[in-house]
């Protein structure tokens, strides 16, 4: 069984070539639709990226299992002692309108839990990673959270609609918001510390959020949905009720605030 460095080594080298493949679309008005059911837009780059990493990743672990956003889902994966869990283009909607804040998020869960990551923003050459054996790094720096402990004066990585009075029964903090449409990037700030917390009160796919969940935690976060309980990963429905990071004391402060339920998909 390979170990989470060798993982992580895997995965590293599939994201920077993932990088390559998606700059060759980028501010090149590439063929872009919009999915079913208000899925949101894919674009031939997001595809492109994903034949590339399903086929490097799954012929260097061909046991390992798939999952992810622009592939059909096997429930073969449901078996699989370890699984990739793969956003080709995490943040598409950035991609499209030029920006270059759209990251690749490449993890590897083990039973549940994500023991590498990768996530890479190849428009800003920013590469973030982390292993259970490894602390999190941003292109080979150590990372680690900011030293935030109140709710009040926090900088929160949400967007408007997270922010709705009817969500937050505590009060909604008085938080100084911005936002990114890449959940992976935002996670990311969290454990750079140049943020102080990252929410989404709306359901979370597992490709969003696993890589940089692991990213955030090696880096001294506490990660959970938005309930406070721990995320798990290769669920046959791949969806988190929401995400908060944030430092302990943070985190803490933060789920007094909040409400015990949101409607899934009521704020972002």
């Amino acid at each position: 069984m390979p170990a989470p460095d060798d993982d992580l080594a895997l995965l590293t080298d599939a994201a920077r070539e993932a990088g390559r493949i998606a700059l060759r679309y980028w501010r090149k008005s590439p063929d872009a639709w919009e999915k079913a059911d208000g899925a949101g837009p894919v674009t031939e780059a997001d595809l492109a990226v994903n034949r590339m990493l399903a086929q490097e990743l799954r012929a260097a672990r061909p046991d390992y299992g798939w999952l992810s956003e622009e592939s059909e889902d096997d429930p073969a994966r449901l078996e699989a002692e370890h699984v990739f869990i793969i956003d080709p283009i995490d943040g598409t909607r950035a991609f499209l309108r030029g920006e270059d804040t759209f990251a690749h998020s490449l993890a590897i869960a083990r039973r549940g839990r994500v023991v590498a990551a990768a996530v890479f923003l190849p428009a800003l050459g920013r590469f973030y990673s982390a292993s259970l054996d490894t602390p999190a790094q941003c292109d080979g720096a150590p990372l680690a959270v900011s030293p935030a402990t109140r709710a009040d004066g926090a900088t929160l990585l949400t967007s408007q609609a997270g922010l709705r009075p009817g969500l937050w029964p505590g009060g909604v903090p008085a938080v100084r918001r911005s936002f990114h449409t890449s959940l992976a990037y935002r996670l990311c700030l969290v454990a750079e510390g140049r943020y102080d917390a990252a929410i989404t009160l709306r359901d979370a796919f597992e490709w969003d959020i696993a890589a940089g969940d692991l990213i955030a935690r090696q880096a001294g976060a506490t990660v959970s949905d938005k309930l406070g309980r721990p995320l798990a990963y290769n669920a046959p429905t791949p969806r988190a009720a929401g995400m908060l990071a944030a430092p302990p004391k943070l985190h803490a402060a933060l789920m007094t605030r909040l409400s015990v339920a949101s409607p899934p998909g009521s704020a972002g």
